[in-house]
């Protein structure tokens, strides 16, 4: 069993589900954010692992004439007033909880390769969202091993709720596109850092005709609970999607989400050091 980051405990299973018109399920989550330094502390080190390893930020900064803080500030997180900044933020905070649930909920391997290459830091990455790997032994590949691809959505702001459930939806539709591009750029990244293992699990999913294995998408939607609104959400429809037998439906809503998101990137470039 992986070890947990401390605010993984703050994702809760509200036991609520809510049924589509096709009645598919949709199972529905809360971020239950708590006011506790220590644990906001090693969540915001963790987070700012998937920007920019501590181990290598000093040589980052190097050149720049930047500290570590300004750094971060300047070159390699959304900002937090300009657009798009803002609705960068929240999207890469919530591919990152989902992450999160992917692999610490549902226990698979979710390589953290999509944040750390980006090089514009005030655009979305491209590819699909999140992909986690489960491998059924140790021993070799086998036909029962999965690969999960889980689009991301999120509102954290606005008067009126937006079906984001559904947007999620229709763009796990591109992700039978998008695999493959995403696989190749996470297994080069395992290449240059000499990583051969993580190199050859990768690979191990990129021809499924010669190397079958069972695939599960995902759709997720993420709200602040002023946007949380579960009639649109009952109304999402999945029957295009390509994978619908293998779809798994997510809502996690919580409390003034934007607002954490802020104080989450406040203490991950406060707390980098000087």
């Amino acid at each position: 069993m992986k070890d947990k980051p401390k605010h993984i405990e703050w994702l809760v299973d509200t036991g609520d589900r809510i049924p589509t018109a096709e009645g598919k399920a949709v199972a529905v989550w809360e971020f239950r954010h708590q006011k506790d330094e220590e644990v906001f502390s090693q969540w915001a080190r963790y987070f700012r692992n998937h920007y920019c390893l501590d181990d290598q930020i000093d040589e980052l900064c190097s050149g720049t004439g930047y500290s570590r803080a300004d750094y971060l500030r300047q070159i390699k997180l959304p900002d937090e007033k300009i657009a798009p900044g803002p609705s960068i933020r929240a999207g890469d905070f919530s591919e990152i909880l989902v992450a999160d649930y992917v692999e610490y909920i549902l226990d698979y391997w979710v390589p953290r390769t999509r944040y750390i290459d980006k090089a514009i830091r005030n655009e979305s990455t491209k590819g699909s969202d999140i992909i986690g790997f489960r491998f059924i032994n140790d021993e070799g590949f086998s036909p029962h091993d999965m690969l999960a691809i889980f689009e991301v959505k999120a509102q954290f702001s606005g008067t009126k709720a937006n079906p984001r459930l559904q947007e999620a939806v229709d763009g796990s539709v591109k992700d039978q596109i998008r695999k493959s591009e995403t696989l190749n750029a996470m297994k080069q990244r395992f290449l240059d850092l000499k990583d051969l293992l993580a190199k050859r699990r990768i690979e191990r999913f990129q021809s499924e005709e010669d190397n079958p294995y069972q695939e599960i998408s995902g759709a997720a939607a993420l709200f602040s609970f002023q946007q949380y609104d579960p009639e649109i959400i009952h109304e999402t429809t999945t029957a295009i999607h390509p994978n619908n037998s293998n779809l798994v439906l997510l809502v996690i809503r919580g409390d003034s989400m934007m607002e954490l998101v802020h104080e989450l990137y406040k203490r991950v470039i406060d707390e980098a050091g000087s």
